[in-house]
């Protein structure tokens, strides 16, 4: 391969970081790989996103929290106006929320600043491939968001406790009657909280009532 070649096939970088001395630092640790090269370095989000569209780096190393505009917002607009550029966060902060916040807004991977040299120069040639590279703590946090599933919103139809009882007995398979003489109400009561449910549900019949009302969580799945 000849020298032209060598420097067309090196995975370009832009460092983002409102550090100097950690910008001097990650630039002195990865021009020591031969297939990296630092093009240019950044202060804030807003300086990254410019330096980016000029420079057109293959990945961005970018810092969470900087003054103005921060890594995330950063990130968000790189991957509207520059999806071909991958960003990948390197950043001090391991929260939750700001795991969920970088990655929601289109970072390839996630690492701390104590990242070794040898994996952050492997995980940039993976960003750099549109793989997925996450350190240990925000993998966990990820896995952790997907098996708990978010709270369940609060129907927006209300049945009265009376209401809820008449139709979870209706899909128990009960007459009227049968509601009666359990509820201690007469059988025409029960009609009329059926009639109240119909409406409320919008439906015409027993059967719809209680598909719906499953549906829509007020009754539980049989």
């Amino acid at each position: 391969m000849s020298a032209n070649q060598a420097r067309s096939a090196r995975i370009r970088l832009l460092l983002a970081d409102d550090h100097p001395v950690v910008r001097a630092g990650l630039s002195g640790m990865l021009a020591a790989e031969d297939d990296l090269e630092v093009v240019g370095e950044a202060a804030d989000g807003d300086e990254a996103c410019a330096l980016a569209a000029e420079l057109r780096p293959d990945v961005v190393l970018m810092d969470l929290r900087m003054p103005g505009t921060d890594g995330a917002t950063a990130t968000a607009r790189l991957s509207r106006e520059l999806p071909e550029v991958r960003v990948l966060i390197l950043t001090t902060y391991d929260t939750d929320a700001d795991i969920l916040r970088a990655v929601e807004a289109g970072a390839t991977g996630y690492l701390l600043k104590d990242t070794p040299r040898r994996e952050l120069a492997d995980a940039v040639r993976a960003a750099a491939r549109g793989e997925t590279v996450l350190a240990p703590a925000a993998a966990a946090s990820l896995l952790n968001r997907v098996r708990t599933p978010a709270p369940a919103p609060a129907p927006a139809v209300l049945l009265t406790a009376r209401e809820t009882q008449v139709l979870a007995l209706v899909a128990r398979g009960r007459t009227n009657a049968d509601i009666g003489r359990e509820l201690f109400i007469g059988e025409a009561t029960v009609k009329t909280h059926l009639i109240r449910v119909f409406t409320k549900l919008d439906v015409d019949d027993r059967t719809a009532a209680v598909t719906a009302a499953m549906r829509l969580g007020l009754l539980p799945q049989p």
